[in-house]
């Protein structure tokens, strides 16, 4: 092979290595940063992956939020109209959470199942609902009317 060549084909390598190995930590230092949306129902069915950062939207249920004497620690029950799954804060809460309203949880999934929230959001204003959670909600209604639905018809 000709010298002028075997230095391009050298370099035309160096450089694919190079870019797939960037591109390989590109890809793997964005897939540890996924943050990926789950209704109450699907991480009761075990749908959501345990011990991943998730989030968890859906209604705050109403008598569920009990606070800590002592601390910034939270516990609360997220629904979806179909299923409950209990929340555990440490920290300060957002302005406008309250119970019977709109909110989203990330964190950690634990056994319980039991979601290890490092931040919560609440909706900003009475009229808005993330799209997630409105979809996650009428899903859950839809779930719960339809399983109603056939128990009732079941003698």
């Amino acid at each position: 092979m000709h010298p002028v060549r075997r230095r391009r084909l050298v370099l035309v390598l160096f450089v694919l290595v190079v870019s797939s190995a960037g591109v390989g930590l590109a890809v793997y230092a964005l897939r540890q940063n996924l943050n990926l949306f789950y209704t109450p129902s699907q991480v009761v069915r075990g749908e959501a992956p345990a011990d991943t950062r998730i989030r968890v939207g859906g209604m705050v249920v109403r008598g569920s939020l009990e606070r800590a004497a002592d601390s910034l620690a939270v516990r609360f029950r997220l629904t979806d109209g179909d299923q409950e799954l209990w929340v555990r804060h440490e920290g300060m809460l957002p302005d406008l959470f309250a119970e019977g309203e709109a909110a989203v949880a990330a964190g950690r999934l634990r056994a319980g199942p039991l979601l290890e929230a490092d931040q919560v959001l609440a909706k900003h204003d009475e009229n808005y609902t993330p799209p997630e959670v409105a979809e996650a909600m009428q899903a859950g209604h839809e779930a719960r009317a339809a399983r109603e639905a056939g128990e009732a018809g079941t003698p």
